[in-house]
């Protein structure tokens, strides 16, 4: 008896069937247009910071006289430093995170978690894991329990919100000695450009990347 015939496959038509089925999520082009606008957007904010020799120019501290003056430097300070100031923030909650390597690797650990088993994940893609298939669903559910265990009941959540409060404590000491009657405030600039300005254009650049591959799974 004759075998059935058989449509011959050229091997570019192989490759793009075997890559449709095992493509990783950091090859994706959400993945992708997630890093590309992350990145753009960090690089717009930092091309904003000020000169460093003007944060910590020493003829320009003095003593507050009260608690408004303090306040109003605050303010003023924020507003021309942000972008330095927010430097300061990230430099050290890295070097936080950096003498406990233990809380890092923890933290980078959730961050792939989140990226690979979720965000990015194809959707025509189930999750499965020794030999159980997961709904997007369970992932997400799953991925959510697993970040409130590690922020709130483990070391790092403490670890970081220390960090953050010595980094704010950093940054609102600076601002009350920093007199700000030499800095060349911008009257005219826009109300959004604040002192989170462009992390919170980071954070909807990247919020839009991702909006996509989070929608396909709603």
């Amino acid at each position: 008896m004759a075998n059935p015939a058989t449509i011959p496959m050229t091997s570019s038509q192989t490759t793009a069937a075997s890559g449709a089925q095992s493509q990783p999520p950091i090859a994706t082009p959400a993945f992708r247009a997630f890093l590309s606008r992350l990145t753009s957007s960090i690089r717009q904010g930092l091309s904003q910071r000020r000169p460093w020799y003007e944060l910590i120019d020493r003829s320009a501290m003095a003593r507050p006289d009260n608690l408004t003056d303090a306040y109003s430097r605050i303010r003023k300070n924020l507003s021309y430093f942000k972008v330095n100031y927010i430097t300061l923030l990230v430099v050290v909650l890295a070097f936080s995170l950096l003498s406990h390597p233990l809380s890092l690797l923890v933290l980078l650990g959730l961050l792939a978690a989140w990226v690979f088993l979720y965000l990015f994940r194809p959707s025509d893609q189930p999750l499965v894991l020794f030999g159980r298939t997961f709904s997007d669903r369970e992932t997400l559910g799953a991925l959510v329990v697993l970040t409130v265990f590690v922020v709130f009941l483990t070391s790092v959540g403490s670890l970081l919100i220390s960090a953050l409060l010595i980094g704010v404590a950093i940054v609102c000491l600076h601002g009350a000695f920093r007199v700000p009657e030499d800095l060349f405030l911008d009257d005219q600039e826009p109300a959004n450009t604040g002192f989170l300005s462009f992390l919170g254009g980071a954070a909807s650049s990247a919020a839009a990347a991702a909006a996509p591959a989070v929608a396909s799974r709603v």
